[in-house]
């Protein structure tokens, strides 16, 4: 049970650190809407690929969402995720 309160833990953090960084005003535009596109996504009570279809509906989300991270993340100056980073670890 440990191990999923730190995962759970970590992902609460790294969601703070999404929503600095999307108002963020050195954050590409782009950029905000990749991680307003993987958040709604995420949210989205359908999926573009149901998941009754084995294997491909579930990899969607697996592949979908951290790629559309991961492409904002690219675009975005390490100083400023750094900076939204050291917000949030104050905050907590």
């Amino acid at each position: 049970m440990g191990v999923l309160r730190e995962m759970a833990g970590r992902l609460k953090t790294e969601l703070a650190v999404y929503r600095l960084v999307a108002r963020h005003p050195r954050t590409p535009r782009l950029a905000k809407w990749l991680l307003v596109i993987a958040v709604g996504y995420a949210l989205m009570p359908f999926d573009l690929i149901p998941d009754f279809i084995p294997v491909i509906g579930h990899l969607d989300e697996l592949v979908i969402i951290p790629g559309l991270v991961y492409l904002a993340l690219k675009m975005i100056p390490p100083e400023v995720v750094s900076e939204c980073r050291q917000q949030v670890k104050i905050a907590v």
